[in-house]
């Protein structure tokens, strides 16, 4: 129950539908695609691995109709912490950003 709550507040944007993991995403693959679930894992760990090494490196990763992931720069901010408030200076950082692309956010729409 405990963890159903966490993902519903991790999930807080999601307006309907349920969380699928990765192991139900492997166990989905293997069904459509006629494939064992271990090929299906090595697979998706392929795919995950690769598009990290990618991006990683300052390289974009793009999927057509799917979408792009992508390395960006987030700026220097002032943040608070929570249990003093007092202001902290959080330094500038490099994350992860995924874009959908149309044809993905015309799906989901």
């Amino acid at each position: 129950m405990q963890r159903q709550q966490e993902v519903t507040k991790h999930n807080k944007h999601s307006h309907e539908g349920e969380l699928m993991n990765k192991a139900q995403l492997i166990e989905k693959i293997a069904t459509e695609t006629k494939l064992s679930k271990a090929q299906c894992e090595n697979i998706v760990d392929c795919f995950i691995n690769n598009v990290k090494k990618t991006v990683k490196k300052g390289d974009d990763v793009k999927l057509v109709g799917f979408g792009t992931f992508t390395k960006a720069k987030r700026k220097a901010r002032i943040g608070r912490n929570p249990q003093t408030g007092k202001a902290i200076k959080i330094p500038a950082a490099w994350a992860p950003k995924f874009r959908a692309g149309s044809e993905f956010k015309a799906l989901v729409k």
